[in-house]
């Protein structure tokens, strides 16, 4: 027998008012500068205060300013290489944290979460000590001298990889992996034909995350990056100390069109291959 759900008293009609006033209010104050931001990159005005007309010609400035371009080339081939390592390095530890026991786990659990916890000012000034004490190379060439900022990068990524790709393996069956073994599959087999597919979700998600750290990180590549290795954030920061002018609002508008994209197809990917699965159970 089902139950009739009972009527909504004004009481109940009250608190849903206030939680989607509260919610209205959340979301235009997170996302109002955003929009703001990409309205003025067509704005037809050096001064970022009075519409002035609708243009082109500052996403045409942007793609022409040479050390605009180089400095994006510089994010994208240090967030490409960082989210390939963060994400294996990210598998790897969550799958050993997951699966094996052994001294000082704790302790290597609490080392791995310093890069989340730890004030991210800490971890640049930090990691230009680290270069400094070294003695690393500053004048290597392209892609070479981008090494200090990703490995930086990596540094800081690869736990958020693991935390993620390990709680998808919480759920995971182990008794697929023992009927894998018994049916003859090698230690190998077992964690390409079973432990990957199930652990894609997170390391697709642990991924996007990683690349959008790499991408948007400011604080630490503005410690480790020296003069020839300007990377997209540390140029806008440099070109806003001036004025914030469309030409700004344009290149920070690429930036966001391009995450926005990332995230829509890697989604895509996913809920396809979720769709896969139930057509062929």
């Amino acid at each position: 027998m089902f139950r009739r759900r009972a009527p909504l008293g004004p009481l109940d009609y009250t608190r849903r008012a206030w939680i989607r006033t509260i919610l209205l209010i959340t979301f235009v104050f997170l996302y109002a500068p955003i929009v703001t931001l990409i309205a003025f990159s067509f704005n037809d005005s050096r001064r970022n205060i009075v519409w002035r007309g609708f243009t082109f010609k500052y996403y045409e400035k942007a793609w022409q300013n040479e050390s605009l371009i180089e400095a994006f080339s510089n994010s994208l081939t240090i967030a490409f290489f960082s989210t390939l390592i963060s994400t294996l390095l990210g598998a790897l530890v969550a799958v050993l944290l997951w699966r094996f026991r052994f001294p000082g786990k704790a302790t290597y659990e609490g080392a791995m979460a310093l890069p989340i916890v730890i004030p991210e000012i800490c971890m640049g000034v930090a990691m230009m000590a680290f270069f400094l004490r070294t003695g690393w190379p500053a004048d290597l060439p392209w892609p070479l001298n981008l090494g200090a900022i990703t490995i930086a990068h990596i540094s800081f990524s690869f736990p958020f990889v693991a935390v993620i790709v390990r709680a998808r393996l919480a759920n995971f069956n182990r008794e697929l992996e023992e009927a894998a073994k018994d049916l003859g599959a090698s230690e190998w087999q077992t964690f390409r034909d079973i432990m990957i597919p199930f652990m894609r979700p997170g390391l697709i998600a642990g991924a996007l995350l990683a690349f959008t750290l790499s991408l948007d990180d400011f604080v630490i590549t503005f410690f480790t990056s020296g003069p020839d290795t300007i990377t997209f954030p540390v140029k806008i920061y440099s070109m806003v100390r001036f004025s914030v002018t469309p030409e700004v609002n344009a290149a920070s508008t690429v930036l966001i069109a391009i995450t926005l994209l990332l995230t829509t197809s890697a989604l895509w990917l996913q809920n396809r291959q979720q769709a896969k699965k139930q057509q062929a159970k």
